[in-house]
């Protein structure tokens, strides 16, 4: 949450000429704001309405792959947390954007359209970050940190080591010890 996943997506889409998918716009373009869908019908809603998203994105990307056109697809920081998308992840290269209270605190501070992180925002922050960081790192292929560097850096970093894992060995194995993680 706040760690610029639609950024660096969107750049590392760019630099690869690949597709963009971020499931929080495509939530937000058939249902309306996710803050109208937290107050009107509930977390809950909203999370079903995102594993939908999640699942139409990897499924076109599915078939858009194989014509030899990658996806690039940005998952909202919750998404994970849905079994049914943490099955659907295990045909994907998954990418943890790693952070830290202070990297993120700016942005919370900035956008307060956050309904999960309503009142003490950076509280409620740290609480789902402690919830949410071992199911990162479990599904991670790899670890990213964007505590310094530009979106644009960070993309560079990213498009080289996602190159680095698709040409190492260990590519088709989704283990926790093939994660890895990209240096600064």
């Amino acid at each position: 949450m706040a760690v610029g996943k639609s950024a660096i997506g969107q750049q590392l889409a760019q630099q690869l000429g690949a597709r963009f998918v971020d499931t929080d716009v495509e939530v937000v373009a058939q249902h309306g704001t996710i803050a109208d869908i937290f107050a009107c019908r509930g977390e809950n809603a909203f999370r079903e309405l995102e594993a939908r998203a999640v699942a139409k994105a990897i499924e076109e990307a599915a078939g858009t792959n194989t014509a030899g056109t990658n996806t690039v697809i940005s998952l909202g920081g919750g998404a994970v947390l849905d079994s049914g998308t943490q099955q659907l992840l295990a045909s994907c290269t998954v990418v943890y954007l790693e952070c830290d209270a202070d990297t993120v605190s700016e942005r919370i501070a900035r956008n307060s359209g956050r309904p999960l992180l309503a009142g003490d925002a950076m509280e409620r922050w740290r609480t789902l970050f402690a919830t949410r960081q071992p199911v990162y790192e479990r599904l991670a292929d790899l670890t990213l940190d964007v505590r310094s560097g530009s979106v644009q850096e960070l993309a560079r970093r990213l498009e080289d080591a996602l190159e680095q894992l698709a040409a190492a060995p260990t590519a088709a194995t989704r283990t926790p010890a093939a994660t890895r993680k990209v240096e600064k």
